[in-house]
């Protein structure tokens, strides 16, 4: 008689993975951009990523999540938050990996695609752990809104872009690194940014300004873009944390937001006395000053999104392929196999999709007017289906381990309290489904979907009529923003079709077009037709 208890049928811990060599789907997302096979720094992201050593820093960064500290013993507003040491390891190996700025700076003729590769270790870093990305996509997300004024340019970028974690309270010249964060939203408005009652006083060469926000995420960095009431209208302005006299600016932390996940990342109540912003544009132009910002910020949502996805679809691989039931191995069982396919091919196309949006910021920036277009308005598209896939996804990974997925040791609790955050933030939905509806009013962003569809043409009949699909929502302009979810929706799934179709395996397009566009789908993951090769699918997956 078997011993009852030995522990035994209980998958191994995951670790030794190289992230980045065994995602084939990655890889193939990669290749029509730029050939990053051999990249040597997404190998090393992708080995530190799969690592026991990373695994061992990602639940207690969030099992001990950032404490407030207002005032030190003797009554003195200090205003600093205390992370444990796992979140600054998981900073220290982001920054070095270059991924808050370096691409900014980085020369053409030293890496042809610096956007696309960085979207690529930001994608696999996430799969260690999220939370600690907000401050690294705020960073890079900076950097193009810096870029409205030369002088804060030249003061801010070289150190944002710097590969360097340096937390000392310091003035920027004389830090070894600075990272950024961004104060838009408050009580009353949300992301209705224009009902922003902060005020900005001229005074001098600078502002102060007086108000607050009622999320400012990574309170601790170095900078920050806030939004604020200037004479002549909204407008964005820079703040440090510390004056160039080394004196502290103004920047009193009332709470940090108990959240729902995010746990290792601080999210504050700021409120601003006083507070010294130097005006980053033009008085009243502010909205218009934070677009390239928002760009970035979005792209990363997607990405992370991405990551989240695709460390679900390893971990849910994983353990079916080493836990047996009911006479087999979970992973040889049909309905398990039809299960981690159909996550599979999800995973797979919010990473194709995720890459091309990064090739496109790579050619928008080299200034192809196409490129940009595209960007315009795939970005929304992106943003909204992607995000809003997640939680599903995540939720059904879950539910491959049973019950060992719903305890925190497993990793699992993690990702699907995460999984719904990048809906939310930079625009939950609706903002993003009505934002396509606004890059559909310039004809150059319909062009370059369309040019997209018409790369694949006839290639598939099913795509073919669900672009027509759209064509037909697009004429009913009466009911249009009743509609623009729908047609969000619809207009990412034909993208993501298009991109599989030219560039992964046609047994993975064409479960992803039956499934998604055809309607052979049952409306929960696991049940793709029941004629779809799973093997295949999975083998190139998670081989």
């Amino acid at each position: 008689m078997a011993d009852p208890f030995a522990v035994t049928n209980q998958a191994p811990p995951l670790r030794g993975v190289n992230f980045f060599t065994q995602d084939r789907p990655l890889g193939d997302a990669l290749r029509p951009y730029a050939d990053l096979t051999a990249d040597p720094g997404l190998g090393r992201i992708g080995e530190l990523a799969g690592s026991e050593e990373a695994r061992a820093h990602a639940l207690p960064a969030n099992q001990n999540p950032p404490v407030l500290r207002t005032h030190d013993r003797y009554g003195n507003r200090i205003d600093e938050v205390e992370f444990h040491p796992s979140w600054h390891w998981l900073m220290e190996q982001a920054v070095g990996f270059g991924l808050q700025a370096a691409p900014w700076t980085t020369q053409p003729s030293d890496h042809p695609a610096p956007h696309l590769t960085r979207a690529a270790g930001f994608y696999l870093w996430s799969q260690v752990e999220p939370g600690h990305g907000c401050p690294i996509s705020m960073t890079y997300a900076a950097v193009p809104a810096l870029r409205a004024d030369e002088q804060l340019a030249k003061e801010w970028v070289p150190q944002l872009a710097s590969t360097r974690y340096d937390v000392r309270r310091l003035p920027v010249a004389a830090k070894h690194g600075v990272l950024a964060g961004m104060g838009m939203t408050e009580k009353q408005g949300g992301s209705d940014v224009r009902a922003n009652l902060t005020t900005a006083t001229p005074a001098g060469d600078v502002y102060q300004l007086n108000g607050h926000k009622w999320f400012c995420s990574a309170p601790q960095v170095d900078l920050f873009l806030v939004l604020a009431q200037a004479p002549d209208g909204l407008s964005c302005f820079v703040v440090p944390r510390v004056l160039a006299d080394g004196n502290r600016n103004p920047f009193a932390l009332q709470r940090l937001k108990d959240k729902l996940g995010n746990r290792s990342n601080a999210s504050s109540e700021v409120e601003f006395h006083g507070t010294i912003g130097y005006r980053l544009g033009d008085e009243g132009a502010g909205v218009r000053t934070i677009i390239e910002m928002v760009a970035a910020t979005r792209l990363d949502c997607v990405l992370g999104s991405a990551a989240l996805q695709r460390r679900a679809l390893v971990e849910a691989a994983w353990h079916t392929r080493h836990r047996s039931a009911f006479g087999g191995l979970l992973a040889d069982k049909p309905a398990m196999q039809n299960v981690l396919a159909d996550l599979a091919i999800e995973s797979e196309a919010a990473t194709a999709l995720g890459m091309r949006l990064a090739a496109a910021v790579d050619a928008a920036t080299a200034g192809d007017p196409q490129q940009a277009a595209f960007r315009r308005i795939a970005l929304p598209l992106a943003k909204f289906w992607v995000c809003k896939r997640t939680p599903f996804m995540v939720a059904e990974a879950l539910e491959c381990l049973g019950g060992n997925g719903y305890v925190e040791e497993s990793g699992l609790p993690l990702l699907y309290r995460e999984s719904p955050l990048n809906s939310i933030w930079e625009g939950s939905g609706n903002v993003n489904a009505l934002d396509v509806l606004r890059a559909l009013r310039r004809p150059e962003s319909l062009d370059a979907w369309l040019t997209e569809m018409a790369a694949v043409q006839g290639a598939d009949q099913r795509l073919d009529a669900a672009v027509n699909d759209v064509l037909q929502a697009l004429a009913d302009t009466e009911n249009a923003e009743a509609g623009a979810r729908r047609l969000a929706g619809q207009m990412a799934l034909c993208l993501q079709a298009s991109l599989l179709i030219r560039h992964s395996a046609p047994e993975v397009a064409d479960a992803f077009v039956a499934s998604r566009l055809a309607g052979d789908w049952g409306g929960v993951f696991g049940t793709l037709p029941r004629t779809t090769p799973f093997d295949r699918i999975l083998e190139r997956a998670i081989g």
